[in-house]
């Protein structure tokens, strides 16, 4: 694969990483607890190399095909976005001096989990990857169109674990002596994806 061809789509790639969205949210939310970025940003990673594999194999011509699939995991991950939201909003983060803290839904399993599902149950990141990777994928090279589709999904891989863990560290460093923000910034995440859950609604209408 030619290095202009990797370098053209990741100038493509890294906008929309640098986008904030769902993903962000969730990154900020991890840096503002502290202890779980690494495994939020794991989460949302492999999120979005289900989405990847999905088109590579060829989803989307299923999808065309059946248009309700489509339909389908857009209201199942609007219901997940919006749920997470509503209870970020009603009950933001806070800064606990209790390093103690094992309780099972602030463990790094569960960060792990609920970061493949905010970018796995996104639909609108596999209608990202169905628009994003095929004009730069060219069926007389040696690759087969599969192997350029799962390379070039590394390489924005790669560019979402940077960024997104950047904005945790970010967070972390910036919100935690600050208690009021981080209620703040919580509740503005919490907003953030209430309002990505209601444009998928209304997007089905």
């Amino acid at each position: 694969m030619e290095l202009s061809v990797i370098f053209a789509f990741w100038c493509v790639s890294i906008l929309f990483v640098l986008t904030p969205g769902a993903d962000w949210a969730y990154a900020i939310l991890a840096g503002i607890k502290g202890k779980f970025i690494l495994n939020a940003v794991t989460g949302l990673v492999l999120g979005h190399l289900m989405a990847i594999l999905c088109v590579a194999a060829g989803v989307g011509a299923l999808v065309q095909h059946y248009p309700i699939l489509l339909t389908g995991m857009t209201i199942l991950g609007a219901c997940y976005l919006l749920w997470m939201g509503i209870n970020l909003f009603i009950h933001p983060a806070t800064i606990s001096s209790d390093h103690k803290e094992t309780q099972s839904l602030d463990s790094a399993r569960s960060w792990l989990i609920k970061g493949v599902g905010i970018s796995g149950l996104n639909p609108k990141v596999l209608l990202l990857f169905f628009a994003l990777l095929p004009p730069f994928i060219h069926p007389q090279m040696a690759f087969s169109p599969t192997a350029q589709i799962i390379s070039l999904g590394l390489i924005h891989l790669l560019s979402c674990a940077v960024v997104y863990v950047l904005v945790g560290m970010a967070a972390k460093k910036i919100l935690r002596t600050r208690p009021f923000a981080v209620q703040v910034v919580s509740r503005i995440s919490g907003g953030l994806m209430m309002g990505i859950a209601v444009i998928l609604f209304v997007g089905q209408i």
